[in-house]
C-alpha cells in the first residue's frame, strides 16, 4: 500500500482506520506516516496526524524516537489545528521521557493558556499536564491555579475535565 497516495486521496473516518490498520505496531510502516507529516504540505500534515494519534494510543513505543521532530513541528506558530490536537492528544497516552517533559509543560502550559486554541486542544493539555504533574510536583500549583481562573468561563468539556483533574491535583 502507497501511504502517501491514500493520504493525498481524502479523508474520512474509513480512511484514518484504514490507515491506523495498516501501519498498526510495525515501525517501519509507522516511520512512512511520520516521513508523510514532517513533510508535508500542509493538508498531508494534517491528515496524517489523525490516524497517528490511534496507533500511538494503541503502541506508544513507536512515538519515542520521533517525539523531539513532531514537537517542534507543532510547537511552530503555523502548525495546523488538527497536528496540535492529536499530537496533545497522543501524548495523554505515551510516558513522556524524562529530558522531553520540560519542553512538553512549556507547550502545554502555552496552549492551555492561548484562547485562541481549540476546546479540544486546550482540554487535552490539561490531561498531559496533569501527568507531568505526578513526576514533577512542584507544578501542581500552577497548573491548579490557571484551572481554578478558567474554569468560570470554559467550555462543558472544559469545565467537566478541569474539575476532575482538580480533584487529582
Amino acid at each position: 500500500m502507497n501511504l502517501l497516495k491514500l493520504i493525498e486521496s481524502g479523508f474520512s473516518k474509513a480512511h484514518c482506520n484504514q490507515v491506523v490498520r495498516y501501519v498498526g505496531s510495525d515501525s517501519s510502516r509507522f516511520a512512512d506516516l511520520m516521513q508523510v507529516l514532517l513533510n508535508g504540505p500542509y493538508r498531508n500534515t494534517q491528515r496524517a496526524a489523525w490516524p497517528l494519534s490511534y496507533i500511538v494510543q494503541q503502541s506508544p513505543e513507536l512515538i519515542k524516537p520521533w517525539l523531539g521532530k513532531l514537537l517542534r513541528l507543532t510547537a511552530r506558530e503555523d502548525a495546523p489545528v488538527a497536528l496540535k490536537r492529536n499530537v496533545v492528544r497522543l501524548l495523554q497516552y505515551v510516558e513522556i521521557p524524562k529530558a522531553q517533559r520540560g519542553r512538553v509543560a512549556t507547550l502545554c502550559f502555552s496552549m492551555l493558556t492561548n484562547h485562541k486554541e481549540t476546546i479540544a486542544v486546550r482540554v487535552f493539555s490539561m490531561t498531559v499536564l496533569a501527568n507531568i504533574c505526578q513526576h514533577h510536583p512542584e507544578l501542581k500549583a500552577e497548573l491548579r491555579s490557571i484551572i481554578e481562573d478558567e474554569l468560570p468561563y470554559g467550555s462543558a468539556g472544559f469545565r467537566s475535565r478541569g474539575a476532575k483533574l482538580l480533584k487529582l491535583l
